[in-house]
């Protein structure tokens, strides 16, 4: 069972890959958990050599460290919440969806970093199948863009109904809830995100904000609502107060580096 820890901050937890650039991965959750004064642990999945521009080597550690790391974690800091980013394989897939079950990691959102906004997909159909199958059954909350969206519910999707309608197939994958995010659709749909938790379908819509500095959208949501679950809220505001810190960061955006530049996640200190 999960410890909890007698500290009066909430914890939360990190599994994902580490981003030499900054922007998304275990440096964007951690910067995104301390912005919600919550203490930010983590167990690396993976290390990448990127920057803006491009990735150009990706080393993954063995599934076994993985879980030492998590162990670690739990058994002397304790954890309230957990999310997971890029697990690149389906050994380490199955070893954290083991772990979760083991150490009854509670409140744990799943970020499938399967394909890419653009549409590439990120890791093999192996591992595709083990998140599908073994690990998004475990998640409070799944939060899959467009063309996750498309591959977890075999549909093409191109209108809200469609969001709609693969929120409530993915749904049935086991998830206790679904946010289908809009960031990879056309026009206003792209600040459009739809919920669904088998009970309320919820459209949720925030400002567009036009900016070609997007890396790191995907991991900051997805960190930002563990942050707010570790905090007590309930999925549904924690997804709301997660969606207002995303499009407020992206409001503040760093124009950093050649390509892409990541949000703004500290963006109060931009302002001072």
């Amino acid at each position: 069972m999960t410890r909890q820890t007698q500290s009066s901050v909430p914890i939360a937890l990190t599994i994902a890959g580490s981003d030499s650039g900054g922007g998304a991965g275990i440096q964007a959750d951690l910067k995104t958990f301390a912005f919600h004064r919550v203490h930010g642990t983590s167990a690396l999945t993976c290390v990448t050599a990127q920057n803006t521009q491009e990735v150009t080597r990706v080393d993954a550690l063995p599934a076994a460290a993985v879980i030492a790391q998590i162990e670690a974690v739990v058994s002397d800091i304790g954890v309230q919440a957990t999310k997971t980013g890029m697990l690149l394989n389906q050994e380490i897939i199955n070893a954290v969806a083991s772990s979760v079950k083991a150490l009854d990691l509670e409140n744990l959102v799943v970020d499938p970093v399967m394909v890419s906004r653009t549409g590439a997909q990120l890791i093999d159909n192996e591992a595709v199948e083990s998140l599908r199958n073994v690990l998004i059954p475990l998640a409070a909350i799944v939060t899959p863009n467009r063309y996750e969206s498309q591959l977890l519910s075999g549909m093409e999707i191109h209108t809200l109904d469609d969001m709609q309608l693969a929120a409530k197939t993915i749904y049935e994958l086991g998830a206790r809830a679904v946010l289908v995010k809009g960031g990879g659709m056309s026009d206003r749909l792209r600040s459009v995100d739809v919920w669904f938790d088998g009970k309320e379908l919820s459209t949720l819509t925030t400002e567009l904000v036009e900016t070609s500095n997007t890396h790191g959208t995907g991991c900051t949501l997805s960190s930002a609502i563990a942050a707010n679950l570790a905090l007590g809220k309930d999925p549904l505001s924690a997804v709301r107060s997660a969606k207002h810190y995303v499009t407020t960061a992206l409001k503040h955006a760093l124009d950093i580096g050649q390509g892409t530049g990541p949000v703004g996640h500290f963006f109060p200190l931009l302002l001072s």
